[in-house]
């Protein structure tokens, strides 16, 4: 039997989604028995209870440090004290840092994996060389270029690198050059560039068979709007949300249609604000043939999501990058990005300057990147043509081929 260890960083989630997507592939790709380990906490141990409930003896809840919530994702303040000192609950950095690296290696010394993946999580990286354990290492990230005069940030920035150097090697989770989105968050050194793969994006490539619309779908066809997505952690969902309302509240945006998915999953959301003024249910605005402004809804199903892409005229997103890749390369639909933190900024910036994107770091950018995106919407969708036919959407298929070749050698 082929033990694996998958260690996933719970910051947001985009690693859970691309690891869980890894699996299907690999257990679809490699006919023998496979025990998988997987390791993290928060809301993405949650996560994985809940999807594997006969399996809770293989997952994990190792204590990774994150850094600390602010109004708008991580503060830096804070994340930097917490370094020496107790945070907001939070133990010194340093005391973590020690813990959660003991926890892995008793799980290392007690599971003897053949392979390890890890998502984000570096410490897992050291452990798997330190014990001559092949890993790969899942990210979209390497040496990010920093902005608002972070420059202090950088030796962590070096750390971090030196410490994903340490994989067998790097997946990138991104369509291979001149069309890596994610390239002004990578800049790798020369002693990297051999173990980089670019496996690209970790999409969702399941069609969707269900042809039956629900009322939601019915209510959106055939309607000119923008779908504005919040994603990621607590902190990063409220401050794009906050941001989004400020934008609703300006003149022009009175006559704008809009969907905004709020990643949370919770039916008390889901509504529709009227022409008039008056909010309705899914089901009444329906019924009652409303002529809509807004329509709010906690969570969406695959093949609803499907639906808002297909039927919108663009998206409006915070820069996630599983995002960025599902909407421009998936349904080659143009974003308006409002950044949280630098990562975001270096993905839509790379968008903006290949005209299949916005840049929007206030309210009155993001109302003048809907006039751009409008007024010249055919350039946008040609230039998105060309950038949907060199995407890579078998991310997690190409990294569990990767695995496996790597499995079959220990054989």
């Amino acid at each position: 039997m082929l033990k694996i260890g998958e260690f996933i960083y719970p910051w947001g989630s985009g690693h859970y989604s691309r690891m869980m997507r890894f699996t299907e592939s690999l257990k679809e790709l490699i006919q023998d028995e496979l025990e998988i380990h997987f390791s993290s906490k928060d809301h993405v141990y949650d996560k994985l209870i809940k999807k594997f409930p006969e399996h809770t003896d293989k997952i994990h809840q190792i204590l990774m440090p994150t850094p600390i919530d602010g109004k708008f994702g991580p503060s830096v303040s804070k994340s930097l004290l917490n370094i020496l000192f107790s945070v907001e609950g939070n133990k010194p950095l340093v005391k973590q840092i020690a813990s959660y690296l003991l926890e892995e290696r008793k799980l290392y010394d007690q599971q003897q994996f053949d392979l390890v993946i890890n998502d984000g999580d570096m410490g897992s990286n050291i452990l798997a060389k330190n014990r001559d354990i092949p890993s790969l290492f899942v990210t979209n990230q390497f040496r990010p270029k920093l902005y608002n005069s972070r420059s202090y940030l950088y030796p962590s920035l070096i750390f971090i690198a030196k410490q994903i150097q340490k994989a067998t090697k790097i997946l990138v989770a991104d369509s291979p050059p001149p069309y890596t989105m994610c390239e002004y968050n990578l800049n790798f050194i020369k002693e990297a560039e051999e173990k980089v793969v670019y496996v690209g994006h970790f999409t969702n490539t399941k069609k969707n068979t269900i042809k039956e619309k629900t009322i939601f779908e019915k209510l959106i066809a055939e309607n000119d709007f923008g779908y504005w997505m919040r994603t990621g952690n607590k902190s990063t969902n409220d401050g794009t949300g906050e941001k989004y309302e400020d934008v609703f509240r300006e003149d022009a945006m009175k006559n704008e249609k809009r969907i905004i998915s709020h990643a949370k999953n919770d039916p008390k959301i889901d509504s529709v604000l009227g022409k008039d003024g008056k909010r309705y249910s899914i089901s009444d605005a329906f019924d009652k043939k409303i002529d809509w402004i807004q329509i709010d809804v906690g969570f969406l199903s695959e093949n609803e999501k499907d639906s808002v892409l297909d039927y919108c005229k663009y998206a409006v997103v915070n820069g996630s990058h599983t995002v960025m890749g599902e909407i421009m390369g998936g349904k080659s639909k143009p974003i308006i990005g409002m950044p949280i933190y630098d990562e975001h900024t270096n993905n839509i910036k790379w968008a903006d300057e290949k005209n299949i994107g916005v840049l929007a770091s206030n309210t009155k950018q993001v109302i003048s990147g809907i006039s751009e995106i409008k007024d010249n919407y055919q350039m946008f969708i040609d230039n998105l043509k060309d950038f949907s036919a060199h995407f890579e959407p078998n991310g997690a298929q190409n990294s569990a081929k990767i695995a496996s070749e790597i499995l079959e050698e220990k054989r």
